[in-house]
């Protein structure tokens, strides 16, 4: 007896685009670090603070979290003004 069977592959689905300036925090208002897809299928984004704040909830609900906030240290601080 021969098996019909068909072949399988799986497709990994794009993930979020990366956080941008215009994506603001759901508590403050801040530049959002921070996105975490929900299990009910919705997302929240958070600044560093309030991700930091909520990370115990967060991870109780969260399918995936995409944490930029390496961001924050990426960025030189300007110099002193009359230092250029």
């Amino acid at each position: 007896m021969m098996r019909n069977e068909a072949e399988v592959t799986t497709a990994v689905a794009p993930s979020a685009p990366a956080l941008s300036a215009a994506d603001r925090c759901d508590r403050c208002g801040a530049q959002a670090y921070l996105r975490v897809e929900l299990q009910s299928g919705g997302e929240l984004l958070f600044c560093a603070h309030h991700a930091r704040e909520h990370a115990d909830a967060l991870r109780e609900v969260a399918v995936t979290v995409v944490d930029e906030t390496h961001k924050l240290s990426d960025t030189p601080a300007p110099a002193p003004e009359g230092e250029h």
